[in-house]
Parts: C-alpha cells; structure tokens; sequence
C-alpha cells in the first residue's frame, strides 16, 4: 500500500495535470474563435463598407470623424442607384434567364455524367479526359471561336443548304447560353459533369440490375431511379450554377451585350452614373455640362454592387444548411 504522503502527491499531480489540460483547452478555443473572427472580419469587411456606404448622406463623404456608422442616414443613394439600374424588371429579367440556363444545365450534366459513369463504350475515357481537359482551358482562348460560331450558326451546313445564308445570327439573344446550357457545354460544365459521374459511379449497379430485371431501359432507369436519388449533387450543381451564371460577365458580355442582364448592366454603372447623377440632383438644367462629385458616384456605384449581390445573400441564408449537406454529400469530394 501507498503511504498516505504518496497518495497526497499523486493526488496534487492528477490535478495539476487536469488544471493544465483544461488550461490548453481554454487557450486554443481562444486561439481558435480568434482566429475564426478574424478571417471572417477580412471576408465579410467589403460587405459591411457597402452597407454602410450605401446609408450614407453625401455630407458624410467628407466628414472625417465618420468611419463606418453613417450620421445622416438616407436612402437616396438605394433609390438613384435602382432609378439608374432600372433594378426591379432587371432583377427579373436576370433572374427567369439564370434559372432557365441553371435547369437546363443541371439536366444535361446529369445525363451526361450517368453515361460516363454507367456505360462503356469505346473512347469513353478519352471523351472524359476531354470534359476535365475544359476545366483548365481559359474561357478567353474560346472567345474568337465561339463568338464566330453563334454569329453564323448553323447546324451540319443545314440552314446554308435550305436557306443559302451563312447561318443564323444568334448574337445579342439568349439562345446562345440556352444552347451550350441544353448541351452541356456551357459555364463550368465539365465540373458538374465530374461531379454527377462521381456520384452515379458510387451508386451500386445492383439498383439497375433490378430495374433492368423489371423491364426498365436505360432512360427510365435514369429518370426514375437514379435521378431522384441524386438529389445532393443536384442541389450542388444548381447552387454553384446559378451563382456562377448569375455573376457572369465573360459570356454575357460576349453574346448578350445589349440584353438587359445584371452583369451587363453593373459592368457599365459608372458610366451610366455620372452621365445620369447630374440630371437627377437637378444640376443639368441650365445647358452647361455639369460633372457629378466622383466621390458621389463612387457612392452610387458601390450601392448598385450591394444591390446587385443582395439576391445572392438572401439565397445562402435560405439553402446553406441544403448547401453544405450537398457538398458533403456529392462528389466533390470523392
């Protein structure tokens, strides 16, 4: 038996190493929710600076006391920047023709990705080389190519048999990003067909064994079976798609240059502000050509930005919970 001084120490011992532990658990929680509040103070600043901004009188641009809290709270500069945005038929637009091309996307990758995933057939490998290989390509080699393409389109050299023209002119309409969106060829597809080819490829091929013994065809397998147990890498696919087509500028401004979309529209704010600001404050009446405050129109832009992402952040606060489950979920990370 111990003596009752050695189970004194070793008592004291026990506790200093307890209160240690419990110390170092203390300080890297510290550490960790530091760390954690200071990276997300560096993502979500730009964010807090628009929403500032974007309450923010023109008197307190050059207030120097005023850093982030506005003095005179307003809401003229929300109002000139949708009066300049035309904000809401914009919105609306933009909104039907990204979630158009996001189905569309989404249903043309997921059959693409289950016919890589489930049948062989001869270049199969190579043909999805091919699809990862657009990954790495830049979008901007393809521009000279694609542009020339859906300026004269034509399909097998039908139109100029028919009709003796070059092709149709789909320029400035939307039926060049309906067209690549329906084949699977367009914004980041490689990456949802990966992502579709992953997930169906972990699926057991017992389940098509049974719905093959049952009289279904590979279509029917697909539709009834398959896709709807696909509903992760779906929502993955439809979330970063819609994101992504939503922010676009290279394609929009490629082929929809004229169309009233988001992207277009914010890529050309500044010069609608400072060519509108003027009239709007009143300042333009006498004939002379009177120039906006730069610093004032640098304020209407920023609005206009935060206008533009609002719909973005009400999405993710709605579906991140379905978003990070997806993620998890889907073969992004298989």
């Amino acid at each position: 038996m111990q003596s009752p001084q050695a189970v004194r120490k070793e008592a004291q011992h026990y506790r200093i190493q307890k209160v240690r532990g419990r110390a170092v658990d203390i300080l890297y929680a510290v550490f960790r929710y530091a760390l954690v509040t200071g990276i997300s103070f560096i993502i979500i600043y730009p964010l807090l600076m628009k929403f500032s901004i974007a309450f923010k009188d023109k008197a307190d641009i050059y207030n120097p006391t005023i850093y982030m809290i506005p003095v005179h709270f307003t809401m003229d500069n929300i109002r000139m920047a949708m009066q300049i945005l035309d904000y809401f038929p914009l919105l609306g637009n933009t909104l039907l023709f990204v979630v158009v091309t996001t189905l569309l996307t989404t249903a043309s990758c997921a059959l693409a990705g289950y016919g890589f995933a489930r049948f062989n057939f001869p270049g199969s490998n190579i043909l999805f080389a091919l699809v990862i290989l657009t990954l790495l390509v830049p979008t901007s080699t393809l521009m000279v190519p694609m542009y020339l393409h859906f300026r004269s389109f034509d399909i097998l050299g039908i139109i100029h048999l028919i009709t003796g023209k070059s092709g149709l002119n789909l320029l400035n309409t939307y039926w060049p990003s309906i067209i690549t969106s329906a084949t699977a060829i367009g914004l980041k597809a490689g990456l949802f067909i990966y992502i579709f080819r992953q997930f169906f490829k972990g699926m057991p091929k017992e389940i098509e064994e049974a719905a093959l013994i049952d009289g279904a065809g590979g279509v029917k397998t697909f539709l009834r079976i398959m896709l709807p147990n696909a509903v992760s890498p779906m929502i993955t696919v439809i979330l970063f798609c819609f994101v992504w087509q939503y922010n676009d500028t290279f394609f929009t401004s490629l082929f929809m240059s004229e169309l009233a979309l988001m992207p277009t529209k914010v890529s050309s704010l500044a010069a609608q502000a400072n060519a509108l600001i003027p009239g709007m404050l009143g300042a333009g009446g006498g004939g002379s050509a009177v120039k906006a405050d730069p610093n004032h129109v640098a304020m209407i832009i920023d609005t206009g930005i935060l206008l533009a992402i609002i719909p973005l952040i009400l999405l993710y606060m709605v579906v991140q919970r379905y978003f990070v489950e997806s993620v998890e979920r889907s073969g992004i990370i298989g």
